[in-house]
């Protein structure tokens, strides 16, 4: 598995992956019928961020973006998401994305990193974080409304650099 950057040939993998991440509104706060376009402009990342595929040859196996969380005084903290496809989840490409950021943004000089909205039903993802450094420093009670598991918390995780 290879980390890049995105090129305009990825598109059509990772909108592929998006798609079907965002359509069961079970773990991003996007809307499930987020429009190819919108999300283009939601998942492309501008620089000084960038937007990143693991590969393996041409098949994209997942995808992340990264950059800063907040323009102005908050601009020392960054942020990142990370999708990867059905067919390649449980094999370490959702932690070889989240490493890559987190050099990304220790070699950009931010401060520290932080993820705004991690539903707490999003076992998986929280592990990862939580065994990667991150804590939750603070969950919003039922903001999260999960198809099947009903209103859930958000999580606010934090990871200093």
């Amino acid at each position: 598995m290879q980390i890049r950057q995105f090129t305009e040939s990825d598109w059509p993998q990772v909108w592929g992956i998006v798609r079907s991440v965002v359509r069961p509104a079970d773990t991003f706060t996007y809307d499930p019928a987020m429009t190819e376009p919108e999300a283009r402009a939601t998942w492309l990342e501008s620089p000084p961020g960038e937007t990143v595929v693991a590969v393996n040859g041409t098949e994209v196996l997942g995808t992340a973006k990264v950059g800063t969380n907040k323009p102005g005084p908050g601009a020392h903290v960054a942020t990142a998401s990370f999708m990867v496809a059905a067919t390649s989840r449980g094999q370490g490409v959702g932690t070889a994305l989240l490493r890559y950021t987190l050099e990304w943004a220790r070699i950009h000089k931010y401060a520290g990193m932080q993820f705004n909205a991690v539903a707490e039903s999003n076992r998986n993802a929280v592990g990862l974080y939580v065994r990667e450094g991150f804590t939750i420093i603070g969950t919003v009670p039922g903001a999260f409304a999960h198809p099947t598991e009903g209103r859930v918390g958000l999580h606010i995780m934090y990871a200093p650099l």
